[in-house]
Formats: structure tokens, sequence, C-alpha cells
């Protein structure tokens, strides 16, 4: 694990134009890999491929593994995809971590090779839209094959997308009893124009993909890392 240092988060969309304070905290340098979730299926069989409960992961569970304890060799090191938000929680639980919250994932996601803070960084940003640009092979690449950023993680950015602890809830708004203040712009194509950033496209991306996603969904590209508080 490396130390992300702490600091302030603006959230794409936030209708109370306040900042989110994030706390230093410790982050895997790695997604975790096939070959990490098979050692905790192993340990905890209640969530092998065959032997989860329909609740907590659909029916896409480790679809890419050839049965329980078994899946390609030469994904071995590659992400594990294929995993529920429920899944990529328990397997943290496990590990003595957490998943990340989203503003503790994007702030260390917005550091450069060189900077904490790459966001206005208009090479680093156009990095990012290039390796999210590229199409997907028929299988994910090994691990750490991505510049590593100013805090020494690699793989945030082109190889998967990650699962967050509060990934569901992407809005944030200034009336913490309900969401009668939400602007329904927000769920348009005008919807840029309420953004801090009109011009990040990866976090639209992100945004997107965190929006239409249950905690139950096994997807393709999605996998997920731990972290860890100080």
């Amino acid at each position: 694990m490396v130390e992300i240092q702490g600091g302030m988060y603006s959230p794409l969309y936030s209708l109370d134009s306040q900042k989110v304070k994030v706390q230093p905290f410790l982050m895997d340098a790695y997604p975790v890999t096939n070959s990490d979730f098979l050692a905790f299926v192993k340990k905890y069989p209640d969530w092998k491929k065959n032997s989860v409960k329909r609740l907590y992961a659909d029916s896409s569970y480790l679809r890419h593994w050839a049965n329980d304890t078994a899946f390609p060799q030469y994904l071995a090191n590659s992400p594990v995809v294929n995993v529920s938000w429920f899944a990529a929680k328990k397997y943290c639980e496990c590990e003595g971590k957490r998943l990340a919250t989203t503003a503790e994932w994007e702030l260390a996601a917005k550091a450069s090779p060189t900077n904490k803070d790459g966001s206005r960084d208009t090479a680093f940003r156009q990095w990012i839209v290039g390796v999210l640009s590229k199409p997907s092979g028929s299988s994910t690449p090994s691990i750490g094959q991505t510049p590593r950023n100013y805090y020494g993680v690699y793989d945030l950015h082109g190889l998967v997308w990650e699962w967050t602890y509060d990934f569901n809830s992407a809005l944030t708004t200034g009336e913490s009893r309900g969401n009668s203040s939400l602007d329904n712009t927000l769920f348009c194509g005008g919807g840029s124009f309420a953004s801090k950033d009109v011009d990040n496209y990866p976090a639209f991306m992100r945004f997107a993909i965190r929006s239409s996603v249950k905690a139950r969904y096994c997807v393709p590209n999605l996998g997920f890392r731990c972290v860890r508080s100080q």
C-alpha cells in the first residue's frame, strides 16, 4: 500500500458548491487480481463462483472463470472483474481494509506521474482520454503496465473501472433528508453545464458508470482495489 495525501475533492455534480475534505489514507498500489481473489474464495467458500447468493451477485459473477477455483492462467495477474460490489467489499474487509470512497478514489486518480494534482495538465488528460478510447481486447491486460502516478499507484486509468464504497451516491445535494433539490437537467445531455468541470471527459465517464450499476451487478470491465484509513 502507498500513502495518499489528504486534500479537497470537488464532486463533478455538487448542488451546494461544497468541497469534500479527504483525510490521508493508504491505497493498494495495484487492483486486486484473479490470483488474489482465488485465494479469497478458497478461504471464504461462500463467495465461490457457484456458491455465491444471487442476492449478492448476479449470474455474471466470475463468468470468465472456468469453475470455482480455475481461470485461464494468462489472467492470473490481471485485475479480477465480474465481481459485485458486495464481493469487493467483503474481500477488502477480510483483508482488514475497505473500499475507497469516491472522494478518496478521485483524489488519488487526479495525480499525474509528476504532480499530485494533474487535473489541469493537458497532456495528462489527453493521455487518459487516449487510453480510455482504445478498443477493449479479448482479455484484460496484467496489472502494472500503466505509468505509476505521483503517489506510486498504478492502473487507476485505462485498465478497468473500479468499485467505490459509495458508488451509488453519484449526486451531492445540500439537503441531507432527501433529493427534492436535485436538478433534473443532470440526467440529460445538458447536464454537463451543471458540472464543476465541463472539459473533464473521463470524469463524466466514471460518473456514468457509477450511476448505471447496482451493487449486485458483475461487469466484465469493473474491478476494485482496497484502501485503509490511517
